[in-house]
């Protein structure tokens, strides 16, 4: 038989430190703080959310502002529209009425016309300023046709305006109708 003793002894529990004891509070110590940890991490993750929601909810008011503001604006744009060819028939009623000789004819439908673009400019109705020599953009003209240019400081000018344009605001409704040079 070998009677050769193991040289590792095994430690001895220590009597004076109670292992059960000291565990509990680290444990209860290092549990506080991941929970404080956690916590605070999900605090600033709610913090988070909340920051998006209100910016996207600021963003909301805004972006509905202005809408409503541009429907404001252009709320009447189709009775406007519509009045635009009674301008046009009240714009050849008085050419033709300078043609004749009865001034107080002229003079009552020029009072009335005059009231009626007064009222429409009062609604944000404004004409779109077009003269012939003016430099054609297509942006804000219509070209109807294109003629060869009667001289050549012409070309690429409007050389007739056919039919006013008007706009609402800053948005055109109606584009002026032109001829130009080419």
């Amino acid at each position: 038989m070998n009677t050769k003793k193991n040289t590792k002894e095994e430690p001895m529990p220590n009597e004076d430190i109670n292992k059960e004891e000291v565990t509990p509070e680290i444990n209860s110590e290092t549990n506080a703080e991941i929970a404080q940890v956690d916590l605070n991490e999900e605090l600033l993750k709610e913090k988070d959310k909340f920051l998006r929601l209100f910016a996207e909810f600021e963003n909301y008011k805004k972006r509905t502002n202005k809408e409503r503001l541009e429907l404001f604006k252009t709320a009447g744009q189709d009775i406007l529209s519509a009045m635009l060819p009674i301008i046009d028939d009240f714009d050849r009623a008085l050419v033709e009425i300078t043609k004749s000789e009865n001034d107080e004819l002229f003079k009552g439908v020029e009072l009335i016309y005059n009231k009626l673009i007064n009222t429409l400019k009062s609604k944000g109705l404004e004409k779109v300023e077009v003269a012939p020599n003016d430099t054609f953009d297509s942006e804000i003209h219509e070209a109807i046709t294109q003629i060869p240019a009667p001289s050549e400081d012409l070309k690429g000018k409007i050389v007739d305006v056919v039919e006013k344009g008007y706009k609402l605001g800053d948005k055109i409704i109606r584009y002026p109708k032109v001829v130009v040079g080419q």
